[in-house]
């Protein structure tokens, strides 16, 4: 078995104890449809990586997975309820490979649902926090998730204006980035490490980690969403080029394109009736400027970062894990 296939079969078997935790505080109650709706994309599956970062991070500083579960179950759910309202406000109709939740309960739904998992992200962690844990460690937690909440917030925010923008910079990709994606993973290897019992250097330590291998996956993430193979991505390719998103291979692109390259972008770019056909041409004419190998590079170099951030973690099999996870989202072709 490769490493990758191994790390896929880990992040299976590490998801089972999560998903029977998230579906025992789903359970059905009146009204029905409002937690079927609620219950629906997490039941989709998805790579639960979010929860993976949790258990593991607690594993790595000593501690037992069984610990980390209400906070890797209260992760997962926060990460469903952000998608749930980014696929109304993208007007995206499928996710997983499957209709989005606005697309089969309706928006009005969607948006109920989306604040159904958003609250009981709180209640996973106020009802299941692992009795060792005091009310301070607890509370702590509780404000790592609520600023990875804040930072999301912000980061979607600048998604959305982004389109608009023509001085979009690297740094505020970053930032946007940052927020939208590495927020969430730091509190994840954050909140993991403090259910394990974690010294502040540990968590720290982790926390880094975790930041910068969020931006390598959203970079990576990114790249997949124009070149992948859209039956395997479970999600429409290319809408980030009609939508006119400013990722990182865009700004690039923008930066060093040639007039004739600029005629091409600027047939699909942004422009939302944009056929296959010009979306191809887009996806070409990145590659020949260079532009999707430097997002590429970019990634490989914040891999680095969190890689040399994780050394103060002592060495392990969870550690190792950690590592394996990183190397399999950035080598991943969906």
């Amino acid at each position: 078995m490769s490493r990758g296939d191994d790390i896929k079969q880990k992040l299976v078997n590490n998801a089972e104890p999560v998903d029977r935790f998230i579906q025992s505080i789903l359970m059905s109650r009146e009204p029905e449809s409002l937690y079927e709706a609620s219950r629906y994309l997490i039941s989709a599956g998805g790579k639960r990586l979010r929860p993976y970062l949790v258990i593991k991070s607690c594993e790595s500083v000593g501690g037992l997975a069984k610990y980390a579960i209400p906070f890797a179950a209260s992760l997962e759910i926060l990460h469903n309820f952000t998608l749930v309202h980014d696929d109304v406000m993208d007007n995206d109709e499928l996710r997983r490979g499957k209709p989005t939740v606005h697309t089969k309960f309706g928006e009005p739904m969607a948006i109920l649902a989306g604040d159904l998992l958003f609250a009981k992200v709180y209640q996973s962690v106020l009802d299941h926090a692992p009795a060792h844990m005091g009310s301070d460690e607890i509370v702590s937690a509780l404000g790592k998730m609520t600023d990875s909440i804040i930072l999301l917030c912000e980061g979607q925010a600048l998604d959305i204006s982004f389109p608009q923008a023509m001085d979009v910079t690297e740094n505020d990709y970053l930032q946007m980035i940052g927020g939208k994606t590495s927020a969430l993973f730091m509190a994840c290897a954050e909140v993991g490490a403090l259910a394990g019992g974690a010294s502040k250097a540990q968590i720290t330590a982790l926390g880094s980690f975790a930041w910068d291998a969020g931006l390598a996956f959203q970079i990576i993430d990114d790249i997949l969403g124009i070149t992948a193979d859209e039956s395997k991505l479970g999600k429409p390719v290319g809408s980030d080029i009609r939508e006119g998103k400013k990722t990182l291979i865009m700004i690039h692109a923008l930066a060093n394109a040639d007039e004739r390259q600029m005629q091409v972008l600027s047939k699909a770019v942004g422009v939302e009736g944009a056929s296959k056909a010009g979306i191809d041409a887009v996806v070409k004419t990145l590659g020949e400027i260079g532009s999707i190998q430097y997002a590429r590079d970019e990634a490989e170099k914040y891999t680095a970062s969190a890689f040399e951030s994780i050394k103060a973690i002592p060495e392990g099999p969870s550690k190792q894990d950690l590592v394996d996870l990183v190397n399999y989202f950035v080598q991943r072709e969906y």
